[in-house]
């Protein structure tokens, strides 16, 4: 009896907990797509329209946002995937004096909270010229300690008999990284790279402080800017312009969702 009421209490919470997440994605597609006076009224035979997002995209440069977006995210990935891979390796595999040590300052890391170090970074990147800029939005965060822990203990559960095979075929570290431990780790890449994208993709308060023209601006900042106040609240319009910031993630979502569960999966039973 006991297991049933257990497993009936955790259905129940289980979709409670989705539709209040789901809610406000719900009103942003109602308001969205009908006419600003059912904005908050429910109509099932209310009309659809377009002119919502004819207003946001004309109101805002959302396609140099997007592109902004892209181009950070992308370069911030890059640069993690690269750094997380080497150092990942070094931890798991290459013996060396201090590595406990390095390793628990990788760890202290996930401790502090980036905000702490905003002022700082500014100061930093704003003697090497870089506010403002794609670099100086993501330089911040190339190097991450929840990447090379992740890759760290993917790397370890590599059997050691795979590499001596590549060593004794003539491969360097760099050619048994290559061919040997990347391969294997497809999946933990899959999802840090989903992790990384959609966190950096929302990410919004360093690129508002270090941003200052469209040139480099974001969409989160951007769409902050859209819905400002002072701009004029028009729901409709924002959830629109809200749909177009959040839809390249959600269809990509969308059509990859089984293989990134998989990943999910795959990452965290290793």
């Amino acid at each position: 009896m006991m297991p049933t009421l257990t497993r009936m209490f955790s259905f129940t919470a289980a979709w409670t907990l989705g539709l209040v997440w789901i809610f406000p994605l719900l009103y942003a597609f109602w308001a969205a797509f009908h006419p600003a006076e059912y904005a908050t009224r429910f109509d099932l035979f209310a009309p659809l329209t377009l002119e919502h997002f004819v207003t946001a995209w004309q109101q805002a440069p959302f396609m140099r946002y997007m592109f902004n977006t892209v181009m950070i995210t992308g370069l911030i990935l890059v640069f993690q995937l690269i750094l997380c891979t080497l150092a990942g390796y070094a931890l798991a595999r290459m013996p060396f004096k201090g590595r406990s040590l390095i390793f628990a300052l990788v760890l202290l890391q996930l401790m502090i909270v980036p905000e702490i170090l905003i002022v700082e970074n500014y100061r930093t990147l704003a003697k090497l010229e870089l506010i403002d800029t794609w670099l100086g939005v993501g330089l911040p965060y190339m190097a991450s300690a929840f990447g090379i822990f992740l890759l760290r203990q993917t790397f370890k559960t590599v059997p050691q008999e795979l590499e001596d095979a590549a060593r004794l075929e003539g491969c360097t570290w760099l050619g048994v990284l290559w061919k040997v431990y990347v391969p294997l780790a497809k999946p933990t890449y899959l999802a840090y790279g989903l992790v990384s994208v959609s966190h950096h993709w929302n990410n919004f308060l360093w690129p508002l402080v270090v941003t200052n023209t469209i040139n480099s601006r974001p969409l989160t900042v951007g769409m902050a800017i859209f819905g400002a106040p002072e701009s004029g609240v028009d729901w409709p319009v924002i959830c629109a312009g809200t749909l177009i910031a959040i839809g390249p993630l959600l269809i990509v979502f969308l059509i990859f969702q089984r293989r990134f569960l998989q990943s999910f999966m795959h990452a965290g039973l290793k």
